[in-house]
């Protein structure tokens, strides 16, 4: 049974002027150690780092709340499988927000381009 949906979109220039404004500091609140490696590796990084954002929201979005309302977006990582599936690691606040709903299962879809980039989060519970 579907119990949340959240959907979130970036303007990939506009993060990519707030990381050129406040930099590691920034991208040390928001991403994981994890993320800022995965998007550090691309040529246009802003993309990369936009869409994870926009999962993180998406989330958020999911579940009914926003930010500062318990849950950290470090505390919400994207991750990919063994074929470049994207997933959704939780810790903390985010992880107890899924035990306390008895959230069983979490779909994610990201995509993007130069300009904008977008993701979509899908809860499930049996």
């Amino acid at each position: 049974m579907i119990c949340g949906i959240g959907i979130d979109l970036v303007e990939n220039g506009r993060l990519e002027k707030i990381i050129e404004k406040r930099g590691v500091k920034f991208l040390n609140r928001v991403f994981s150690t994890g993320e800022i490696q995965y998007c550090g590796k691309h040529v246009q990084s802003s993309i990369h780092y936009g869409a994870r954002f926009a999962a993180k929201e998406s989330f958020l979005k999911s579940l009914g709340i926003g930010l500062g309302m318990g849950v950290n977006l470090k505390d919400i990582e994207v991750v990919h499988d063994k074929n470049g599936k994207p997933a959704l690691a939780l810790y903390g606040g985010a992880k107890a927000q899924i035990k306390k709903r008895k959230i069983t299962k979490i779909h994610l879809s990201l995509t993007h381009t130069k300009k904008y980039a977008t993701a979509i989060v899908l809860l499930e519970k049996k």
